[in-house]
């Protein structure tokens, strides 16, 4: 081996582990997104029928909902990447 390869040591498991937890978090995060930004909006029409707050719901979730769920997201995503070690 050359002294240029990197030699994994006991540092290499928490690192690795914390990668993994960022990419499940992400994952988790980008499907919320995926299900809010598409799914929901895709049946706006048929959630019309319900009403929130004196209005229609697919109106709802698609002018205001929607982007207080994102904001949510990246709210979590910040607090859960501080608390990070």
């Amino acid at each position: 081996m050359s002294e240029d390869t990197v030699k994994p040591g006991p540092e290499a498991a928490p690192v690795d582990e914390r990668w993994a937890r960022t990419r499940r978090l992400t994952l988790a995060l980008l499907a919320v997104w995926g299900f809010v930004g598409f799914a929901l909006i895709w049946f706006a029409r048929e959630l019309n029928g319900l009403e929130f707050l004196g209005g229609p719901l697919g109106f709802w979730i698609a002018s205001q909902g929607a982007v207080l769920v994102f904001l949510a997201i990246v709210v979590v995503y910040a607090w859960r990447m501080n608390r990070r070690p």
